[in-house]
């Protein structure tokens, strides 16, 4: 053989040599990155857990205008936990209780114990109140105040849910999102009417137009073991919670039915997060039974569609919020009640107007007061979720959302705290029952979009610190 000939055939055949390394060296690396994104190496671990709460028929129902006794109960009221837990950031956790409102006194209480009993910092809890309207009260509001044995049920709730999704924690989950849709059980129900007044109770025959947005985004996040068994789900949707399959009792209202049925049937915890719905009823009038069955529906249509996604890190910031009682005109105040009551409610508005006006009266040596609450944000892999203290206008939710650096990001309302309603500037100026000043609304306007413009550099702060 030709010794040139020779030499270019051993070049050529350790050139190949060479590219077949090349080529098992890339398929091993691909296989490895493979390997470290399986759920099995996963180092998110996810556990849950829930309390029921104890509530008797002597107990007064919050979410009416004067408190009401009912006899029995459907459902459970409990608080339901969710605990995850990841190398980078630490252990959080989100609890959803079946009660009106928490209170900052309520949470803190629960957030002392939790750190001592399961290290879990203040600033990494997430309280949500799910809304409903068929629970004891919590607090001082319209023509009642708080069950006391009722909030300490509630509190120890809190930290029993929490201690037991920590003790159930399971190591290497995986973690699927889906953003659904559910939007016909909610409408939004600030309805301008011909009188140039925003609909709350009686006659709307003569609506002219909805005020603000109805927001039916439904996202669904799911944890999943090692063994790919679905442990914990966890959905939002902002509607009010009212609504009960039997009248006059205890109940956690359609969404709260819903979560407990979804549980039997998918074997798994769920749980429920009140979205943006200070504007946003149910004024179709979809009966509870109905509204339960088209959430479920949502939610396990979106649980099918859910996709994995990879959690690099969680992370959270918890800030205080400082804000100011707006100052009133007491006879410009009670004409609202009174032109309005009488009205549209004119077989009760003696009894409604009494009852606002000793609501200003509580509230007249507050007015100009600074008062501080809490915002918060959670951050788990490319999701954000929003803590909110108030009932919160659906209008102020979806401005969240659309400014939001992370693409999906949702809000859930009444979380850590309770300030009342929380208009935009645009809902002050219509007016309406969500504006009369009284317990139930008293911040100053321009609240809602501060909040708005707070939570947002919150979130900001967090995304730019998992950039590389």
């Amino acid at each position: 053989m030709n010794p040139r000939s020779s030499y270019h055939a051993s070049r050529r055949s350790l050139l190949r040599c060479c590219w077949v390394a090349c080529e098992l060296l890339i398929a091993l690396s691909l296989s490895a990155t493979v390997a470290t994104a399986d759920p099995a190496q996963s180092q998110l671990r996810v556990g849950s857990g829930a309390a029921k709460f104890i509530a008797t028929d002597d107990m007064t129902v919050a979410g009416g205008i004067g408190g009401a006794k009912v006899q029995g109960q459907e459902g459970q009221l409990r608080a339901v936990a969710v605990v995850l837990e990841h190398p980078v950031g630490g252990k959080f956790a989100i609890v959803a209780c079946d009660v009106l409102f928490v209170t900052d006194a309520m949470v803190q209480a629960a957030a002392t114990e939790l750190t001592r009993r399961c290290g879990i910092p203040a600033d990494h809890l997430l309280v949500n109140a799910t809304h409903t309207h068929s629970a004891p009260s919590t607090i001082r509001v319209h023509g009642y105040g708080p069950e006391p044995e009722f909030i300490k049920s509630v509190i120890d709730g809190i930290i029993h849910s929490v201690e037991l999704a920590d003790k159930n924690r399971v190591e290497h989950c995986r973690f699927a999102f889906h953003l659904g849709e559910e939007n016909t059980v909610g409408a939004n129900s600030r309805l301008l009417l011909s009188d140039n007044t925003i609909f709350w109770i009686g006659s709307r025959e003569d609506a002219v137009r909805p005020t603000g947005p109805f927001d039916p985004q439904l996202p669904v996040w799911a944890f999943y073991g090692p063994d790919d068994k679905l442990l914990s789900l966890v959905f939002n949707h902002s509607t009010h919670t009212i609504g009960t399959i039997r009248p006059n009792v205890r109940s956690p209202s359609f969404y709260g039915l819903a979560a407990q049925d979804l549980e039997k049937k998918l074997g798994a915890s769920v749980c429920f997060l009140e979205g943006a719905s200070g504007s946003t009823h149910n004024i179709a009038g979809i009966p509870a039974a109905d509204a339960m069955v088209r959430i479920e529906n949502a939610v396990t249509d979106a649980l099918g569609k859910a996709e994995t996604r990879e959690v690099k890190r969680i992370a959270a910031l918890r800030r205080p919020f400082k804000f100011r009682v707006r100052t009133f005109d007491e006879q410009v105040e009670d004409d609202k009640v009174v032109s309005y009551c009488r009205k549209r409610a004119p077989d009760h508005a003696d009894a409604i107007a009494n009852v606002f006006r000793q609501q200003r009266l509580e509230l007249k040596t507050e007015q100009g007061r600074e008062k501080q609450t809490w915002l918060q944000v959670l951050l788990f892999g490319d999701v954000a979720l929003v803590g909110v203290p108030a009932e919160y206008f659906t209008s102020l939710g979806v401005d969240i959302k659309r400014r939001s650096p992370v693409k999906d990001t949702f809000v859930a309302e009444l979380a850590n705290d309770w300030i009342g309603y929380l208009p935009d500037r645009e809902g002050h100026e219509l007016g309406g029952y969500q504006t009369w000043m009284g317990h139930h609304s008293y911040a100053e306007p321009g609240t809602g979009e501060r909040i708005a413009d707070q939570v947002v550099q919150m979130i900001e702060e967090l995304a730019a610190q998992g950039k590389p």
